[in-house]
């Protein structure tokens, strides 16, 4: 007769449970929890909380490539489940004072490069996105070549708090120009261009985008010049920030030859600069959209080109680094975004958790049994003594009152729940206790408990 193969069944899964001892695995695993939940708390405290569901940009004034930029960034940034804010401001000088500023609820601003006098603590750049050339618009017929050139001329240099208007009082300052600041008037972006138009200033410098609103307007008006800065490879040198480029002639329009012959300029950067507690998740969606918004060729850049990997007057945002070095994160390619920031949080509690919950989980086992058997040894020591003491030979109890002890130890051991893994021992001990009853009763000859033939498990010994 064939056997019948084996199946799991009820009674095989009962004999299993019965080798493990519940209470003394909660006893033992209440405080591994309790020590790994402590390390979950102090990990928690360091985290980053979940991402915000808006974010606040300080862009620039209106008809400046920095409003346009900061409206191709909101589409791209806000599918993920955070509204964009965007703030019109001066330019850059304003949008420092509101990222320095605590009270001021802004996380991203453009900056232009060269603007900072003394870095303000707690900022960080993400990179730069594209250049800024200098240029320089003039009534009359093309031939201004030099900034001394505009001499005793009304000219604007942009409004207070921008970033054109620091550019532009360096500049004119090299060539002596800034002594009469009644001639430099506070106007700037499309308040300049009317002014110009209008002949109430005779020149205007705008620091912008090719494509910005202001200068694509005074490349196509009639009566007004772009200057060539014939000195632009000297301006590149003195002034740091500052890099020479060349616009190619007809670049912008084939058809009108605009501009008519090559334009030699000077031009420094756009940065996008952060707070420095802004949220990594705010930082990773800025970048992403940076990285669509700047990523296409213009006149003067080649496709991927910008966003770059330069800080400027600040310090590279270590996110930042890491973005324009490897791209996204890991969990960012290939998961939603939202889920992907959650595991990213995650796995900044992993780390100490799994640095405590490996070494003590190691251990455990020989807790346990530890633990299990423990319960038996104390009742040895118990056993031993009353063995010492029942035998000697000036004892004075009667041997009923040895027995009766016996039996109290007997019944408190035969109370001890035992699994079935560590039943030798429990049995090994009643077979002891039955053992010291016989010499008590004067069935066996006297021999303590050490005798090498019935040996009993020391405390310690593992399984």
């Amino acid at each position: 007769m064939k056997p019948e193969p084996y199946t799991l069944r009820a009674s095989t899964l009962r004999n299993w449970l019965r080798q493990l001892s519940f209470r003394d695995m909660f006893a033992l695993a209440l405080p591994v929890l309790l020590i790994v939940g402590a390390g979950f708390w102090f990990a928690a405290r360091y985290i980053k909380p979940a991402p915000p569901d808006q974010t606040t940009v300080s862009c620039g004034a209106e008809g400046s490539a920095y409003e346009t930029f900061c409206a191709r960034y909101r589409p791209l940034i806000e599918p993920f489940g955070v509204s964009v804010n965007l703030l019109t401001s001066a330019g850059s000088i304003e949008n420092l004072k509101r990222l320095a500023d605590p009270e001021q609820p802004v996380d991203f601003a453009f900056v232009q490069g060269g603007s900072v006098d003394s870095r303000p603590p707690g900022l960080l750049s993400l990179g730069s996105v594209y250049y800024e050339p200098v240029w320089v618009f003039y009534r009359g017929r093309p031939g201004l070549e030099r900034l001394d050139q505009l001499k005793g001329m009304r000219i604007g240099i942009g409004v207070e708090g921008s970033g054109t208007r620091y550019l532009a009082l360096q500049l004119l300052a090299a060539h002596a120009l800034t002594d009469d600041m009644k001639l430099l008037k506070p106007l700037g972006g499309t308040a300049g261009v009317a002014a110009l138009l209008a002949r109430r200033i005779d020149a205007l410098v705008v620091v912008g985008a090719v494509h910005s609103a202001t200068v694509w307007s005074l490349l196509y008006s009639e009566g007004i010049s772009l200057m060539s800065m014939a000195q632009a490879p000297a301006y590149a040198r003195r002034f740091p920030h500052l890099s020479m480029l060349t616009l190619p002639r007809g670049a912008i329009d084939f058809v009108r030859d605009i501009p008519p012959r090559d334009i030699s300029l000077v031009a420094t950067q756009a940065y996008i600069v952060a707070r420095e507690d802004t949220h990594p998740a705010l930082i990773d969606l800025m970048l992403g959209a940076m990285k669509q918004a700047h990523a296409e060729a213009t006149v003067f850049q080649r496709p991927g080109e910008f966003p770059k990997a330069d800080g400027g007057d600040f310090a590279l945002h270590p996110r930042a680094a890491r973005f324009h070095e490897v791209g996204p994160p890991f969990l960012q390619r290939y998961l939603p975004f939202s889920i992907a920031n959650l595991l990213d949080r995650m796995i900044v509690l992993l780390v100490p958790l799994l640095a405590l919950a490996v070494p003590l989980f190691k251990i455990l086992p020989q807790l346990y049994v530890w633990r299990v058997r423990s319960k038996l040894y104390r009742w040895y020591g118990e056993l031993k003594d009353l063995e010492r003491q029942a035998l000697q030979d000036d004892s004075r109890r009667p041997i009923a009152e040895w027995l009766d002890d016996l039996d109290r130890i007997e019944l408190a051991v035969s109370r001890i729940t035992v699994p079935l893994s560590h039943a030798d021992y429990y049995y090994q001990l009643r077979a002891h206790i039955h053992m010291v009853r016989r010499r008590m009763q004067g069935f066996v000859e006297p021999a303590g408990l050490d005798d090498p033939s019935t040996p009993a498990p020391q405390a310690g010994t593992s399984a």
